[in-house]
């Protein structure tokens, strides 16, 4: 189970800090990742990060303005998400696979629930 946490409403150039925590089983051991489905608009890759927080990838639409990170003794990962634009507004889902590069590939295994992220302009 993958609990995201952390969306809200943000204006245009700020910055929030997305959250998921994973609970009934320890994903130390999987990739996880991060993905947006904007209203009207298909589910999208944003972010994954290997087990061992090496083999990141992000998608070029957010490239230099999120990091993804985890910690592995919380059973959680975030998205930081700074200079934030309108177009990032979507519901943000985390997921878990075996690989990043399968999360990459959207590939997923476990789905987490979304949270809000609202960017006015």
């Amino acid at each position: 189970q993958l609990q995201a946490s952390g969306g809200g409403l943000v204006q245009a150039g700020g910055s929030l800090r997305l959250s998921c925590a994973a609970s009934g089983r320890t994903f130390s051991s999987y990739a996880m990742g991060w993905f947006r489905q904007a209203p009207g608009k298909e589910r999208e890759f944003v972010a994954a990060m290997g087990w061992s927080g090496g083999s990141t990838y992000y998608a070029d639409s957010v490239k230099g303005r999120f990091t993804i990170s985890r910690d592995n003794a919380k059973n959680t990962v975030y998205l930081q998400m700074n200079s934030l634009k309108p177009e990032d507004t979507a519901v943000y889902y985390c997921a878990a696979d075996a690989l990043s590069s399968r999360l990459y590939k959207n590939e997923v295994r476990y789905w987490g629930q979304g949270t809000l992220v609202t960017v006015s302009s």
